[in-house]
């Protein structure tokens, strides 16, 4: 009401002011109404005559949500002239979510080329997937029509071959090469080249063990092939594995003959300790016998003390002559004698 009132006042003092106020304001209105016809008119021309339309509306949505929208507009162009139709909202989404719709659409054009069944959840999946690993929706489809090959073991570890080791304890060194082709089904979820090359090589090692001379593999290398095979090894895989093929397979070492040579020296150094055991308990019996034969002559030359006392009581209490003394120096001389001709002729 008030401003109404002022309104009324201003027009009836100044009725030019609404007039200039109008004018500015139609003005304004037509300057932002050519600003979004120069802005927009091109791309939205572009996509009628492509017999994609896009809505104004839609454009200038785009616009206020940062989204490149000429990158939209184009992608469904691209889409709608390759036989596929999909809106704007759909690729606006999914390049909200932080995808790649460029990549999207060229995959999608590319599965329905080769006959591949791929919806574009299941595109706007795998893009999502792979946003971090450095590969793309379009190159995981490429690769489902072109199917490609993978060294095992990886070049990138540094290894050139797996060495496994056959019942004769032959090593053998082998290197494969695995040709695989997406598989869009498992490809969200599923493992990756790393899987396959880790179940490949223990598949090589396995099969090398399990046979009973390294003659049979250097002979039919097939045979790894078919066991590697039937194992199973791209299940739950983003992969489907088209042939293992045995690219070089050559005699390593005498894996067998080494850790013989080791076990003998093992036994070696344990007979060797056993043996020094055995000799320090010698050497600790001989000192002990040693120390009882000191004690046994220590008791003796005691003994032999005993004689004169012996004696010096046996003349005390008349139990001994002087005769008799004198034949006991006698003999004790004899002895003594005769032991010293022993020693000289000795």
């Amino acid at each position: 009401m008030i401003l109404s009132n002022k309104l009324a006042l201003l027009a009836g003092d100044e009725p030019d002011i609404i007039s200039v106020i109008i004018a500015i304001i139609a003005i304004f209105a037509s300057l932002v109404f050519i600003y979004i016809i120069l802005k927009f008119f091109k791309t939205w021309l572009r996509a009628l005559l492509s017999r994609a339309p896009v809505a104004f509306s839609s454009l200038i949505g785009m616009w206020l949500r940062k989204v490149p929208f000429e990158l939209v507009v184009d992608s469904r162009v691209t889409a709608v002239k390759a036989g596929l139709g999909y809106d704007t909202d759909e690729l606006e989404a999914h390049y909200l979510a932080g995808g790649d719709i460029s990549n999207v659409v060229l995959a999608l054009i590319a599965a329905d080329k080769a006959g591949i069944n791929l919806n574009f959840k299941r595109a706007c999946a795998i893009d999502l997937a792979t946003k971090d690993t450095g590969k793309t929706v379009l190159e995981a489809v490429r690769t489902s029509i072109n199917p490609k090959v993978i060294d095992c073991p990886s070049p990138t570890t540094g290894q050139t071959k797996i060495t496994a080791v056959a019942k004769d304890g032959i090593a053998v060194n082998a290197r494969a090469r695995v040709t695989v082709r997406t598989n869009l089904e498992r490809f969200v979820g599923g493992a990756t080249e790393e899987t396959i090359i880790a179940r490949v090589g223990e598949g090589i090692v396995t099969a090398v063990g399990s046979a009973a001379s390294y003659k049979e593999v250097l002979e039919n290398p097939d045979s790894i092939s078919r066991l590697v095979l039937t194992k199973g090894v791209d299940s739950s895989t983003a992969f489907e594995i088209l042939s293992i093929d045995i690219a070089d397979v050559d005699v390593s070492d005498n894996i067998g003959a080494r850790l013989q040579a080791e076990q003998a020296e093992a036994d070696k150094q344990i007979a060797q300790a056993r043996a020094e055991v055995r000799r320090a308990a010698a050497v600790a019996a001989e000192q002990e016998m040693s120390a009882k034969t000191q004690e046994m002559k220590a008791k003796v030359v005691e003994a032999e003390a005993e004689i004169p006392m012996a004696i010096a009581e046996a003349f005390r209490n008349g139990n001994l002559g002087i005769m008799e003394y004198a034949k006991y120096q006698n003999i004790n001389s004899d002895t003594k004698m005769r032991d010293n001709l022993a020693k000289d002729e000795e």
